[in-house]
């Protein structure tokens, strides 16, 4: 099938669902200084790159988007210009963008990493999972530190992709009907989540699971045929009326919104002949401004959460807390299916084999040698 059916006519002038502290570095000031430097010498040529988001247009995931596209402009001393599309503008679905970008039709794109799994089986291991680091910290440090930047960017070459870097967005939260203070209270729910390794760790707790667009969460609350659902966080979470469906949130201990998917992260990637093109001068002016979108991207959608819990509290709505003793049992439960992931696929096993590695650091201690053994019997 031609994918470029899919791809949408457009003039130069014009459902991904909406959808998280940072390491402030050297790179930002280097970034910013950077762009004095552009545009001193003679007058060049400026390249254009077309770029589409999953945000839809009039959300504050696409307005954030759509300022930062159109600050490179000044930044690069006019050498570089991102113009930014909404959500189906160009490449009508997630499948059509995926193979707009290798085919050069656009020239970068930003979704939520775990889209791809079915086309990157390693994507699964580079945005948050079941139990997995949970801190927006940890996999900066991962992706910056420990060389898992530059192992998604060998992947992602595999298939004429240039990944740029990751941009934190926010934890996935459940909803319910029904308190939920311990993992023995999700017994015999019925539980709106992601397929995949979501689905199948909640299973192991009694929930069953159902896999729902998001336009189809709010009537299925609605009308009782759910118990609970997972979407993303508070912000966009309220803004799709949760509030008058639900009377509960499930968060993990105190820090940890989600046990399951707290760190969802989106990404920056560019076509890799688009990527080889450029400047070398303006591919580092890209990298480091990606680390600014992702803090700014952040840090806002961060304080629509705290004023959406206020809005959440004021309409009645009560957050429940699962305890730490939760997450252990949570996270023993995930570890084989971690694994049966991992061994899908080479290059998702290297990935996850760096996050095992870092999780058993005694700076995090998530797991321990004792963890590993009593999944080995349950493998």
């Amino acid at each position: 099938m031609n994918s470029n059916k899919n791809i949408r006519k457009h003039d130069d002038n014009s459902e991904a669902r909406p959808r998280r502290s940072f390491l402030k570095t050297a790179a930002v000031g280097a970034a910013l200084a950077g762009t004095m430097m552009f545009g001193a010498g003679q007058a060049q040529a400026a390249t254009t790159w077309k770029l589409q988001s999953v945000w839809d247009a009039g959300t504050v995931g696409y307005d954030l988007f759509e300022d930062w596209c159109n600050s490179i402009k000044e930044k690069s001393g006019g050498e570089l210009i991102f113009k930014p599309y909404p959500a189906k503008a160009v490449a009508a679905d997630n499948n059509a963008l995926f193979d707009a970008v290798r085919n050069g039709v656009l020239q970068g794109m930003n979704p939520f990493t775990l889209y791809w799994s079915g086309k990157i089986p390693a994507s699964v291991f580079l945005s948050s999972y079941p139990a997995g680091p949970d801190q927006p910290h940890q996999w900066d440090t991962m992706f910056y530190s420990l060389g898992m930047l530059e192992k998604t960017r060998e992947i992602y070459k595999k298939y004429g992709l240039f990944y740029v870097g990751p941009i934190q967005h926010d934890a996935n939260i459940i909803h319910s009907k029904k308190p939920v203070n311990s993992l023995a209270d999700l017994k015999g729910m019925k539980m709106r989540v992601p397929g995949g390794m979501v689905a199948e760790v909640f299973q192991q707790f009694g929930v069953s699971t159902v896999s729902l667009p998001g336009s189809d969460i709010f009537p299925a609350l609605e009308k009782g045929t759910i118990d609970a659902a997972d979407y993303v966080g508070p912000a966009v979470n309220y803004e799709l009326g949760f509030s008058q469906v639900t009377d509960y949130i499930m968060f993990g201990p105190p820090g940890v919104m989600s046990i399951y998917q707290p760190v969802d992260l989106m990404d920056l990637t560019v076509n890799l002949r688009a990527w080889n093109a450029l400047d070398p001068k303006l591919q580092q002016l890209v990298e480091d401004e990606v680390r600014i979108y992702s803090q700014k991207h952040y840090l806002t959608i961060q304080k629509r959460n705290i004023e959406a819990m206020e809005k959440f509290k004021a309409d009645g709505d009560t957050v429940t807390r699962l305890s730490q003793d939760d997450l252990r049992e949570f996270r023993r439960a995930a570890i084989p299916i971690w694994y049966n992931w991992a061994n899908k696929n080479e290059d998702a096993k290297e990935i996850f084999d760096m996050q095992l590695k870092y999780m058993m650091n005694d700076t995090v201690g998530y797991i321990t040698e004792e963890d590993l053994e009593a999944a080995k019997k349950q493998m």
